[in-house]
């Protein structure tokens, strides 16, 4: 992989979240930067809960720092901070990416969404009059239903573990699609077009599954947000039930043509972004070895 230029002139977007160790964007952002010439790096920060709020200010104040990218569990609670977002953050109550404005505003908008949609519209799903269900109401979910609605779903399903966040989405949602079909408080797959796991669930070994996945039809479009790996085992259960699915990372390529546009950088197509990411990375250096025992100890 040819390394980014950084130097006194590189323009710096920050990648805020935590844990980083799922981080994927660095990935595809910096290949696409070193092939193009363009002078700028997406660097991972982790950042905590709890820790946005005093570390996004100052870090925005530099001058060469264009914007941030962010993800969990910050896409929600960022919104407070800024002065200006888009219609698709403002319906979604969440955020993905923030740039400093001239005057030294801060804007945001939201491309978890659009990314999501963009790519099951390319693998031939129609979304205008189709019946989705969204597992998990937080920033990713938020965005998903917010721009599925944009699309011109007829229904759509919400649950959360947490109802109040599915209920608070479906309120922002009615009062913008008023003639939306919404229903919440049930996980239930059975006879939907479309079926999206927007929850952290698959990050790690032995999770468990967001819904019942023998509720599921041959015919449902699954979807997944999780891109720790590739095929998460929600995927290849609803594979093995016959459907066809979206896997994390593709919502992320379809998406960063929209985040290029928004922080002014020369854009590609998302078929140029995979075939420059280096998403597999080189080989883990092997662990040292420890050192020799000293004569005699016990």
């Amino acid at each position: 992989m040819t390394v980014p230029r950084i130097d006194g002139h590189t323009r710096v977007i920050a990648h805020l979240g935590h844990p980083t160790h799922s981080f994927k964007a660095p990935l595809i952002y910096n290949p696409w930067f070193a092939a193009s010439g363009t002078n700028a790096v997406v660097v991972p920060i982790d950042c905590p809960a709890g820790a946005l709020d005093s570390l996004l200010p100052p870090l925005m104040a530099a001058p060469n720092v264009l914007g941030a990218l962010i993800t969990m569990p910050h896409k929600v609670g960022v919104v407070a901070l800024l002065d200006e977002v888009s219609r698709t953050a403002r319906v979604a109550g969440a955020c993905n990416a923030v740039k400093r404005a001239a005057d030294g505003r801060l804007i945001g908008d939201l491309f978890d969404g659009e990314g999501f949609v963009r790519g099951v519209q390319r693998k031939g799903l129609v979304l205008k009059g189709a019946s989705a269900l969204v597992v998990g109401s937080g920033g990713v979910g938020s965005a998903i239903a917010a721009s599925l609605a944009a699309a011109g779903v007829a229904h759509l399903a919400l649950f959360d573990t947490n109802g109040t966040a599915s209920e608070t989405l479906s309120q922002r949602l009615r009062a913008a699609y008023p003639l939306l079909q919404i229903s919440t408080g049930k996980s239930d797959p059975a006879g939907l077009d479309l079926v999206v796991n927007a929850t952290p669930l698959g990050m790690e070994p032995g999770d468990p599954l967001p819904l019942d996945v023998d509720r599921l039809d041959a015919r449902t479009f699954v979807g997944e947000v999780v891109m720790r790996e590739r095929v998460t085992a929600f995927l290849s259960a609803a594979q093995a039930r016959g459907c066809r699915v979206q896997v994390g990372t593709d919502m992320l390529f379809e998406q960063i043509p929209a985040y290029l546009e928004f922080f002014g950088l020369p854009v590609a197509t998302p078929e140029r972004l995979r075939e420059l990411a280096a998403l597999d990375g080189p080989p883990a250096a092997p662990r040292a070895s420890p050192p020799p025992r000293a004569s005699g100890a016990r």
